[in-house]
Order: structure tokens, then sequence, then C-alpha cells
């Protein structure tokens, strides 16, 4: 086989995968690797799960099983099928290899189902607004007004643009989709079983663990990248830096309140707060500050925030890849 050169193919693939995200985004009807790694990942929840008995030893464990075979699995069919399509033809391996990173980035669903509450929101269609922002978010939905919806959706658009975007983004520009693969594997894996509930609150440890670890750099350099991005977009770059350094560690999680703090300070609103989960409120501090009143278009400043971030770092990639080549 002739030699390649491996970084100028990964160039490529990465530019094709986000333009084909761009136009494309999810379509519902194209068979996407994530929902067969959910049925994995579902599939397995249960046999483990079911084997542990209840106990609290035994289910930790069961869930350091469950996250090793998954990744072991997805990783053994990923690099598998890349490896036959190389070996056949070059161009099918790049075309593979961009397919699979484009399925793995977010931003086109985010756009399009955030989008969905907007449109509703415009049309003061607040039943429509509450249905479709259900469709993107875990919290209870039922008793959001205007505002409510808005900040959810605004909020998701923030946090997922690490967990959606750059994250998965940086993996593959590391790694290739392999990476990418590993990173979405755990990813899924900690929105499906990481819970602190009477189900998961033992199972779900070592996924959401590694989901933190492995987020834990994405979501600091993607909140710097979306702090430039502000200024570059025509929002509040020095108030997102304010937020961001105040605010950034208000959340359970060491690494969600990062985008959401420069989110909230680049719109200059208030955003977290209390919310209900399962019919349960959970209390939670705010961020950012109430400059102004939140409003439905402010869930179209995220996507420029969103968008402004991805685009400096694929700049940030093609720049480090050149010097290589």
């Amino acid at each position: 086989m002739p030699e390649y050169n491996a970084v100028m193919i990964r160039i490529i693939t990465v530019i094709a995968a986000v333009i084909l995200d761009w136009i494309f985004g999810d379509p519902y009807s194209f068979p996407h690797p994530i929902r067969y790694i959910g049925s994995l990942i579902s599939v397995l929840d249960k046999k483990i799960r079911l084997s542990c008995d209840g106990n609290a030893k035994k289910e930790r464990k069961g869930g350091v099983l469950l996250v090793i075979s998954v990744i072991v699995i997805t990783e053994a069919v990923v690099i598998c099928c890349l490896w036959i399509s190389y070996r056949i033809n070059i161009v099918l391996y790049i075309c593979l290899e961009a397919l699979w990173c484009y399925q793995l980035i977010a931003a086109g669903s985010l756009k399009k189902e955030s989008g969905k509450v907007y449109t509703a929101l415009k049309n003061n269609d607040t039943e429509g607004a509450r249905s479709a922002v259900s469709m993107i978010v875990g919290r209870d939905t039922e008793r959001l007004d205007e505002a409510g919806i808005t900040k959810a959706a605004v909020e998701t658009v923030a946090e997922n643009t690490s967990d959606g975007v750059t994250a998965p983004l940086i993996y593959i520009m590391l790694f290739g989709a392999a990476g990418g693969f590993f990173y979405k594997a755990v990813n899924t894996m900690d929105s499906m079983v990481g819970y602190k509930n009477d189900v998961y609150r033992y199972f779900g440890t070592a996924a959401a663990k590694l989901d933190d670890v492995l987020n834990f750099i994405p979501s600091r350099f993607t909140a710097l990248l979306m702090i430039l991005a502000a200024y570059i977009v025509g929002l509040d770059g020095k108030n997102a830096f304010k937020i961001w350094k105040r605010d950034r560690l208000k959340h359970a999680s060491p690494n969600s309140a990062q985008t959401e703090a420069v989110c909230a300070g680049a719109l200059r609103v208030k955003l977290a707060g209390d919310a209900w989960y399962f019919g349960v409120r959970h209390e939670k501090p705010f961020i950012g500050d109430d400059l102004r009143k939140i409003e439905p278009y402010d869930i179209c400043r995220s996507w420029r925030l969103m968008f402004g971030s991805e685009i400096l770092l694929v700049i940030i990639f093609i720049a480090i890849g050149v010097m290589f080549i």
C-alpha cells in the first residue's frame, strides 16, 4: 500500500465532517451509529445490572464492566471497518472516516432542534415550545413559562457546544474517527446511566467519572473559544470572561458550567437555577447576572457562539496541521 499523509487526510475529513453537519444535521431516516451504541448500552445495562442483585459493590464493578465492554466493542468495530476500507481504497477510507466524523458532531442538529423551540416561541405557541424543548433537555418542562423554556434551550446549546461539538471534534482531530467514537461512547453511557438516582447511583459511577475526565480539558478550552467567539460575533466578550471566571464551577459537574457561564456572560442574562427532574425539585445556583431579561432570540445568539467556537477550533487545527504536512 502507498503511504499517504495522515495529517492531510485528517484535515480533509474534519473539514468534510463539519460541512456535512452544517448542511444535513442529523437526518432522522439515516442510520446513526450512536443509536446502535445506545442500543448496545441498553442491552448490556439490563444484563449486567440484573446480575448485581442490587448490591452496591457489585453494581460499581458492573458499571466498570459496562464501560469496558461498550468501549471495546465500539472501538473494535470502528477500527476494523476503517482498516478494511483503507486496505481496499484510500478514497473509500476517507469517505467512511468523514461520514462517521460528521455523525459524531451535533452543531447542525442542535440548531435544528433548538430552532423548533425558537419558532414556537416566536409564534406565541407556548405548548409547542414546551414540547419542543422537552426533546432536548432532561428536566421536567411542564412548569416552564416562556422565559424558562428559552433559558432551557439556551443552556442546552451552551453545554452541548462542548459535549456535542468541540469535544468530539477535539478527539477526532487527535485520534480520528476512533477517538471520536471513544468519546461519544462514554458520553452516551453517561447520558443513559450516569444518574444519581436509586437505579444508577452506583452502577453509573464509572461512566459518569470517565465522562468527567474526558471533558475536563475540552470544556475549558471550549469556554476560551467561546469567549473569543463572543467578541467576533458581536456579543459581550468582556462580560463572558468575567462571568466565566466567577461562575465556571457553579455546577455539580466539574465541566458543565464552563460553557454555560460564558454563554450567560456573553448574552448578559442569568441562567441555571433550580430545576425539576422526575417530579423532584433540585436546588442549583444561578449562573450569570440579570443585566437584562432573557428573550427567545437569545436562542439564536447562542448559535452564533456555538458556530463561532467550532469555526475557531477548525481554524486552529488546520493552522497547526499545516505545519506538519
